[in-house]
């Protein structure tokens, strides 16, 4: 008994787009979560950490 071929749908193109740019992300950051969606960090905000100090507060 043959079956029968299974037809490609739109969901399938769909999970394979998604699939592919989830190799494609791992491919470029690695394996794990990314997140591309942070909040911008004001400058006004305070760090004793000397890597955070702009030039101009390390003149002061």
């Amino acid at each position: 008994m043959k079956r029968k071929a299974r037809k490609t749908t739109t969901l399938d193109a769909i999970k394979a787009m998604r699939r592919g740019g989830r190799e494609a992300e791992q491919e470029l950051f690695g394996p794990g979560f990314h997140s591309f969606n942070k909040t911008h960090k004001s400058k006004k905000t305070y760090t004793r950490k000397a890597k955070h100090k702009s030039k101009a507060d390390a003149e002061a």
